[in-house]
């Protein structure tokens, strides 16, 4: 059974940061896993907001450009994002999720509808 289970959220001011980690059980994460990270604002669709695919490509979502870093180590079986330059508009439940192995991906997918395995997030708040 696959599990993914989401920490490191938390309440900071604006310009803050934080470290948000995926702990991965019943699924490999290797270089050739394809995993994002998701946010859903009180009232607002869920938007990927990171994702990384085939040997390290990455993409993000415009709005954290320069701001998030989307990572993976292998050894620990562990997605990360690290948030930094928060801002109010950051505010989020942030969920992080898997693709079901075999799929081919470059940069990883920020469509939620690729992804098949997900966690039960953590949420981020940002005071400004």
């Amino acid at each position: 059974q696959v599990q993914l289970v989401e920490s490191g959220g938390g309440s900071v001011q604006a310009g803050g940061s934080l470290r948000l980690s995926c702990a991965v059980s019943g699924y490999t994460v290797s270089s050739y896993s394809c995993m994002g990270w998701f946010r859903q604002a009180p009232g607002k669709e869920r938007e990927g907001v990171a994702a990384i695919g085939w040997v390290g490509g990455t993409t993000y979502v415009d709005s954290v450009k320069g701001r998030f870093t989307v990572s993976r180590d292998t050894a620990k079986n562990t997605l990360y994002l690290q948030l930094n330059s928060l801002k109010p508009e950051d505010t989020a439940m942030y969920y992080c999720a898997a693709v079901q192995r075999g799929t081919i991906c470059s940069t990883g997918f920020l469509g939620q509808n690729n992804y098949q395995y997900w966690g039960q997030g953590t949420q981020v708040t940002v005071s400004s």
